[in-house]
């Protein structure tokens, strides 16, 4: 090859090309060129042709597998295999070679007579109108003694995005909660209503109190994924704009009454002033008692009135004020749907 890129050359062709049509680099046909003469080829097998000093034998491998297999361990995982064999001076392979070949044989699964753990994302929750489903969740808020906190329960329609329900206490429990969704329960008048609230795994939410409290109610549950805290993001949200409101106050609360009091003007503020992006910039409130379909209607007659008077100003569309007409809690996505489809 070498010989051929130096005819090459000869004959007028660029290094460069002359390399590209044999495949090397220049700077290869530089380092065989050293010294004056052509050095012999140094590189390296492929990868795919050295054995490793270290390999297991098909007959070790064989007795590993039939270890793993055997009436003894076909319950256990190697992390429990490996030190058992070790404390009867039996020594075949580390804990990470056992892994790694199950998971070659396709073996590495749940092993035992218990069922496997399964954390399946929540089914998709739809509301088209409000008190079909709320979200609620418990945040801290900070106290004038360090380690100290005072807790926020906090309940929210997912239609319409206002807080139906709050309550702060000194300590989380099931009691508090119960207490606080029989309170949002009868003010929003549900009762005869088709309900559904979702929360995390947390104690309160799962305590006997509370669950015995939304059964009696007739309130259905649904509840995240464990430490996934993307299954309750409605609440997640609304903490956000809780603590970073302009006027969350600086310095940590000193009693609860002066919690209370804050939150109440939060809340005043959230459901009566705050204009929503997702609800087409209205209110809760508004879109809670239905006045945002009149609102969004006046809006979209305003901005085509003004673009019928000046169209020279409007390269397309005028702005899109058309009302959100349902709110879906963990949605699955595409790819999800196809494999359940499958």
């Amino acid at each position: 090859m070498i010989v051929l890129i130096e005819e090459a050359c000869a004959a007028g062709a660029r290094l460069s090309k002359a390399c590209e049509v044999v495949g090397l680099s220049p700077r290869t046909v530089q380092r065989y060129r050293q010294n004056g003469s052509v050095q012999p080829d140094g590189r390296k097998a492929a990868a795919a042709d050295r054995v490793p000093a270290n390999k297991l034998s098909e007959e070790e491998r064989a007795e590993i597998m039939a270890v793993i297999n055997g009436p003894q361990y076909a319950h256990l995982p190697p992390s429990q295999i490996v030190p058992d064999l070790a404390d009867k001076g039996r020594y075949l392979a580390s804990e990470a070679t056992f892994y790694r070949i199950m998971r070659q044989e396709d073996q590495l699964s749940h092993r035992g007579r218990s069922k496997a753990p399964t954390h399946k994302r929540p089914e998709p929750l739809q509301a088209t109108a409000p008190n079909q489903l709320w979200s609620w969740d418990i945040t801290y808020l900070p106290t004038t003694v360090r380690g100290l906190f005072f807790y926020l329960y906090l309940f929210i329609d997912l239609y319409s995005r206002k807080i139906v329900g709050w309550e702060v206490y000194a300590e989380e429990s099931a009691e508090h909660a119960a207490s606080t969704i029989r309170k949002a329960y009868l003010r929003e008048g549900v009762a005869g209503q088709e309900l559904t609230l979702h929360s995390d795994n947390g104690s309160p939410m799962k305590g006997a109190t509370m669950l015995g409290t939304l059964h009696k109610l007739g309130v259905e549950t649904s509840f995240s994924r464990p430490s996934v805290s993307n299954d309750n993001a409605y609440s997640e949200a609304m903490f956000r704009t809780l603590k970073y409101h302009p006027g969350f106050p600086e310095k940590p609360f000193d009693t609860l009454e002066e919690a209370r009091q804050w939150v109440a003007g939060f809340q005043h503020w959230y459901n009566e002033q705050h204009r929503h992006s997702a609800l087409k910039f209205v209110t809760p409130a508004q879109r809670h008692r239905g006045e945002d379909r009149e609102i969004l209607r006046r809006r979209a007659a305003l901005y085509e009135d003004a673009k019928a008077k000046c169209p020279e100003r409007w390269s397309g569309n005028s702005r899109n004020w058309a009302r959100p007409e349902m709110v879906t809690l963990n949605p699955q996505n595409r790819s999800t749907n196809q494999e359940e489809a499958a």
